[in-house]
């Protein structure tokens, strides 16, 4: 194995562990967090760490099916962070 190889695993394993790391500290701040603005934005956050893990598991196992995945990871986080503001501010989602 090449020097270069090795590092870049080193480095998607980092990544991956630093992720995985945030994604814990956002579901404490879903739990914990005092208003549901605190939440809405630790749901936001979860979404975004749970695509950076998919695409860094698609680099690191070299799988093309983890991005496709990764599309419809943001779709749907994009969407359920909408439908949760717009609940907590207007109390329903379709008007």
């Amino acid at each position: 194995m090449t020097t270069a190889l090795w590092l870049f695993d080193i480095a998607i394993i980092v990544t991956l562990i630093t992720l995985v790391v945030s994604q814990i500290l956002s579901m404490v701040r879903l739990v914990v967090g005092p208003a549901p603005g605190d939440r809405i934005l630790a749901l936001d956050t979860m979404a975004i760490n749970g695509l950076g893990i998919v695409i860094a598991m698609g680099i690191y196992q070299g799988v093309q099916i983890y991005f496709e995945v990764s599309l419809l990871i943001a779709m749907l986080g994009f969407v359920s962070t909408v439908a949760l503001a717009r609940f907590v501010l207007r109390g329903d989602i379709i008007e």
